[in-house]
């Protein structure tokens, strides 16, 4: 019977891929604990298990008296008076479930942590098993699940929301998602809310690169490294911007992007539940690169300042509100596209204040601490940006002024 167990623990240790010595060790510690309380042993015991016929042997420990350690108040040695029960196979065969059972657990995690944590950043096909009000658990492989967690951030604020507005999964639909955490089983940061129920993967569909991992997917161009994602700008299940540039100049990366008709990118825009997708061509000159950000809207001209990162747009009067977007959605996802802060105005109000900026710069003496910027708006507010030095005006009101001296100003950008 014995030998038969130990046959059987063999057997799983090479199915689990588990250290067969590992596991008659954890066994032997184990049942050391419960003897030790069955048979109320007040210094402990010490379990051996035969490897060869699997036998149970339970040694009392005497301590030597000689051998007490005054500093630690503990003795140091001790000797062992064979104690083992008849039955032992009852307690062994409990304690062996229960230990198999967690080593397995902590093996297949330490795999998992091993395997995935060298692929975080990429995307991941799954099927979903299980929703919560808190996460959604998804199958990517057989014994192998993912976390997408949508906690509640007013109730849980050290937890993540990385499931888009809107979206709700359904059990057994498949799903595409960008891996971002692998826990690591064996950390020593205090465990996180439910961490025994919760798979270590933890992916997400709001993150920026999943939009980049899905155009990699769909156009061979981006995979290949000939069209190159430069920027991404995402309000997840709403709107997101796309910027792109070829290193082949006879190829088109917005054109490679879309696809024939549009097919390409109506593929991320579907995997991604309807949320739109605008690609633009990027530019290493900041104006064209801000005016292809506004895209649909039609751009007159652009001031970029690049000392303090501003852009002023100047866009026709229908524009305006195409440029600026729904609450502002289309000039906020350009900022974080081209990363400078913009100011969007309207042909006739960037008129008003050009009249009013001369354009000859007088020579005055300047303040040791410096003086503010001269220009006052149409209501009479004056500036409260701090001129530039031997200038009357800030940066911005001095470009304005230059741009309606400028030879050509409909150029467009």
């Amino acid at each position: 019977m014995a030998s038969e167990m130990m046959e059987a623990l063999m057997a799983l240790c090479e199915e689990k891929h588990i250290d067969q010595l590992y596991l008659i060790d954890r066994l032997e510690q184990s049942l050391a604990k419960s003897y030790a309380e069955v048979l109320h042993l007040t210094y402990g015991a010490r379990v051996t298990i035969d490897r060869t016929t699997g036998k149970i042997y339970v040694y009392k420990l005497v301590p030597i008296e000689e051998s007490f350690d005054d500093e630690t108040g503990e003795y140091t040695e001790y000797d062992e008076i064979d104690v083992t029960p008849k039955d032992t196979s009852r307690i062994a065969a409990q304690h062996a479930k229960a230990e198999i059972a967690q080593i397995v657990r902590n093996s297949a995690r330490q795999q998992i942590f091993e395997e995935f944590s060298q692929r975080v950043g990429d995307i991941i096909t799954g099927t979903v098993l299980q929703t919560t009000p808190d996460f959604t658990i998804i199958k990517i492989r057989e014994g192998v699940e993912a976390e997408l967690p949508h906690f509640d951030l007013r109730r849980y604020p050290d937890e993540r929301n990385e499931r888009p507005a809107g979206e709700r999964y359904m059990h057994n639909q498949r799903i595409r998602a960008i891996i971002i955490d692998v826990r690591d089983p064996n950390s020593n940061q205090p465990p996180i809310r439910g961490e025994r129920q919760r798979p270590s993967i933890v992916v997400s569909r709001t993150h920026p690169d999943l939009i980049r991992r899905l155009f990699e997917l769909e156009v061979p161009e981006v995979y290949d490294g000939v069209v190159e994602v430069r920027s991404i700008a995402r309000e997840p299940g709403v709107r997101s911007k796309v910027a792109v540039s070829s290193y082949d100049d006879r190829l088109d990366p917005v054109g490679a992007c879309v696809g024939p008709k549009g097919s390409r990118v109506r593929t991320v825009v579907s995997e991604l539940r309807g949320e739109r997708v605008d690609v633009v061509l990027w530019s290493d000159d900041p104006e064209r690169c801000v005016s292809a950000a506004l895209s649909p809207a039609k751009v007159s001209r652009v001031l970029v300042d690049t000392e303090h990162n501003y852009a002023t747009v100047i866009v026709p009067d229908d524009q305006l509100s195409l440029a600026i977007g729904k609450e502002g959605q289309n000039a906020r996802l350009a900022a974080r596209l081209t990363g400078l802060h913009i100011d969007i105005k309207n042909e006739s109000l960037a008129a008003d204040v050009m009249r009013q900026i001369p354009t000859t710069v007088v020579d005055e003496p300047e303040d040791e601490g410096g003086h503010r910027c001269e220009y006052e708006g149409p209501t009479g507010i004056r500036c409260r940006n701090m001129a530039r030095p031997g200038s009357r005006f800030c940066g911005i009101h001095e470009q304005l002024a230059q741009a309606s001296a400028s030879d050509d100003p409909d150029s467009l950008i």
